[in-house]
């Protein structure tokens, strides 16, 4: 059994103010027991300009938030995933970047978003991350002693091939950071992260912030620990705070066992027949 813990805290505009934030939480979530600590999308500060996403970005080398989460797992002797952050890209944009630090305060895996959020939801409410963000190209597992981690952010949730590929590389937990909006976040965000889990017998643990956002805009919070059949075991509902659960490797082998959906994928073609054709 390990402990593991969101840490839902509010969208914050500066790599202070959500340092400030994300090791308050930190320090109560290691309080209650936690051995790996998850983070949400942006942890590393969020704040919108003129309508486009403008989070503060830095090379990971320098970002104060990334060297005080580093610090934070070194001191406690915990597993932490930093959520995300903003890390300058060649081409002039940025990365939404994810890292896994290990208990002695070393990254030993990186994720960069590869699904961007590209919507409109109304006149009104139009989100456009690759204005401002460069995709990444490559799904990430990583054995993190307690388990063998997928990693994966926010709008990546709509796209079940890419938590199928990291099921089948091994992955028994999947990790979902994310900043989904107040809109999406209460018709979709429970069904997508349940199904996740459904689909592949894996723990889901979404940390997601909650409140305003700088600038415009607000973030549905509900952090979520689903286990591999689907119960959602904790809910962070629309506060800033913690949420924990004991969670047990075992349940996703006899999740696996009963319905072994990963083994029976086949690959298969589509026939498209037009009205009126004869075959």
């Amino acid at each position: 059994m390990t402990r593991v813990a969101c840490l839902q805290v509010a969208p914050q505009p500066t790599f202070e103010s959500a340092t400030q934030a994300a090791l308050a939480r930190f320090e109560e979530a290691v309080g209650q027991g936690a051995e790996a600590l998850f983070l949400p999308e942006y942890a590393a500060g969020f704040r919108v300009d003129a309508g486009r996403f403008a989070p503060p970005s830095a090379e990971e080398g320098t970002n104060p938030y990334v060297a005080a989460m580093r610090s934070a797992a070194r001191e406690h002797g915990v597993w932490a995933h930093a959520g995300s952050f903003a890390t300058p890209a060649p081409s002039g944009k940025v990365r939404n970047r994810s890292v896994v630090i290990d208990p002695e305060g070393e990254i030993v895996a990186r994720y960069d978003k590869v699904h961007l959020f590209d919507i409109q939801l109304s006149e009104r409410e139009v989100y456009r991350e690759s204005d401002v963000v460069a995709a990444g190209d490559a799904a990430c597992v990583v054995d993190a002693g307690w388990c063998t981690l997928g990693c994966s952010i926010c709008y990546d949730v709509r796209f079940p091939g890419l938590y199928e590929a990291m099921a089948v590389d091994g992955a028994t937990v999947m990790a979902i950071p994310a900043a989904f909006t107040r809109a999406t976040g209460a018709v979709h965000w429970h069904a997508l992260c349940r199904a996740r889990a459904i689909e592949n017998g894996a723990w889901v643990i979404a940390a997601c912030s909650v409140g305003d956002i700088d600038g415009g805009g607000g973030c549905y919070g509900h952090s979520l620990i689903i286990d591999p059949w689907g119960t959602i075991v904790a809910d962070g509902g629309d506060s800033p705070g913690v949420i924990t659960a004991d969670i047990d490797m075992a349940a996703a082998v006899e999740a696996r066992n009963r319905i072994p959906r990963l083994t029976h994928v086949r690959p298969f073609r589509v026939q498209h027949h037009k009205t009126g054709s004869v075959v």
